[in-house]
């Protein structure tokens, strides 16, 4: 082996090894939180100046991450900076940046690529570089691995390459970094070898495999079966919607069953960083396979389909009440993608907010957690501060539509003051007075 493995898996065994971590988001600070309660230092990259400003202030911008904890992390060595010149101090470089798509559903690798660009500017011999944002099968091998070794350096010789891919479930409790096992796949043994040791250092279990290619595709499959199992339960909402049954009392039914059923939800649509966007990444690499990936393409019909869904079912409700959708009042009661957390990105809320603008509604929203509307990506034009819940406001509105069933809401209080509620999570199965006001979406 090279001097430089031997030296770099010292660092890391002796944790005087420092971690740079590129992309201080949902994946980057949780895993800087990690390296830097393990006692390993951390320099975290970022290109937002506002984020870097605080977290070097201790504060945090994550509400499920508290200000202490980034006090700590302060205490203990961590540091962000929007200097990326600064990418040749770290030993280990862990690539943590979005991989959206474009607008015609093709893979978006800009932040991957700007980041093996910035990365390669400074790489010195001796480094291991990491990608953990979920792409295709053959990126690291395919996009990463050229820009890294345009300078001269080769991979497995001089530096260390592997593809890790993040775990992280916003708001979940119950999982954390150090507690999820760590898929490791490396370019070849040594950069295994030096990745697996790293990430030895704060999780108890990582689970080795042969390149990065089944590593990328590990991730990629994980993600296509909850889109394709969540498409199928949404599928059975809108069929059982027609036959007058309830498919949340099917599924409760089903979930009862000890061997050969997995209870998946249906929503109003699909959200987050990686299950509306990841299982489309497989399906544009494998055209260039020739091969057409029908279960994805159809998942995604049904998915993308069920925000028009709920705004018809909101229609059809006020038309039952008399009213019409266009100067009706809409209330639309959260905003994040999933329950219980403060992050919107790719949030269904934000299309059905859409939707019912441009049929003439007046919508309002609350959110415990987004007081303010972040500016989207695809829906820069929705400016708007979350409405306080009161009885007088909630009866003025013509229709409440629970979006996203966080914990905080009171239900009974909501349903008790509405004057029609349409629930697209079963948030209210537990309300018994005013039953007859809420529709299920």
């Amino acid at each position: 082996m090279s001097d430089g493995f031997t030296t770099l898996i010292a660092s890391i065994k002796n944790k005087t090894a420092t971690v740079g971590i590129i992309g201080l988001g949902y994946v980057g600070l949780p895993l800087a939180r990690a390296f830097t309660a393990a006692g390993i230092r951390v320099l975290g990259f970022d290109i937002d100046p506002g984020k870097i400003a605080k977290l070097n202030a201790g504060r945090s911008y994550i509400k499920q991450i508290p200000d202490k904890v980034i006090a700590d992390m302060r205490g203990g060595g961590f540091e962000a900076t929007d200097r990326f010149d600064r990418l040749n101090e770290p030993d280990a470089v862990l690539v943590c940046v979005p991989t959206p798509l474009t607008e015609s559903r093709e893979p978006d690798l800009t932040y991957v690529v700007n980041s093996a660009h910035a990365i390669a500017a400074k790489l010195r011999p001796g480094q291991l570089i990491v990608l953990e944002s979920t792409t295709y099968p053959t990126t690291t091998r395919n996009v990463v691995l050229p820009v890294l070794e345009r300078g001269g350096l080769t991979a497995g010789r001089d530096f260390f390459l592997a593809f890790s891919p993040e775990r992280e479930d916003p708001g979940n409790a119950t999982f954390s970094v150090t507690s999820i096992p760590k898929v490791v796949g490396g370019l070849d043994e040594a950069s295994g070898d030096v990745a697996c040791a790293l990430y030895s250092a704060v999780v108890p279990n990582v689970v080795r495999v042969s390149t990065p290619e089944v590593a990328e595709a590990c991730k990629i499959l994980e993600n296509t079966y909850r889109a394709i199992n969540i498409a199928l339960v949404n599928e059975m909402k809108v069929l059982y919607d027609r036959m007058g049954i309830d498919v949340w009392e099917v599924i409760d039914a089903a979930k009862t069953k000890p061997f050969g059923f997995q209870a998946f939800y249906p929503g109003p649509g699909l959200g987050g960083h990686c299950i509306p966007l990841d299982p489309f990444y497989l399906s544009w690499i494998a055209k260039h396979y020739g091969f057409n990936t029908r279960f994805i393409e159809l998942a995604g019909e049904v998915n993308t389909a069920m925000p028009a869904f709920v705004v018809s079912k909101v229609a059809d409700s006020l038309n039952d009440a008399g009213k019409s959708v266009k100067n009706s009042r809409v209330l639309i009661l959260g905003m994040a993608y999933k329950k219980d957390i403060d992050d919107p990105r790719e949030s269904p809320g934000f299309e059905l907010m859409d939707l019912l603008l441009k049929k003439g509604a007046q919508v309002t929203y609350n959110d415990p957690h987004i007081p303010e509307l972040p500016r989207m990506r695809h829906w820069p034009h929705l400016s708007m501060t979350s409405t306080p819940l009161t009885p007088e406001f909630l009866a003025s509105q013509d229709a409440v539509l629970i979006a996203t069933d966080h914990t905080a809401f009171d239900y009974d209080f909501i349903v008790k003051h509405s004057p029609l509620v349409i629930d697209t999570r079963n948030a209210t199965k537990a309300v018994t007075a005013g039953r007859e006001k809420v529709v299920r979406a």
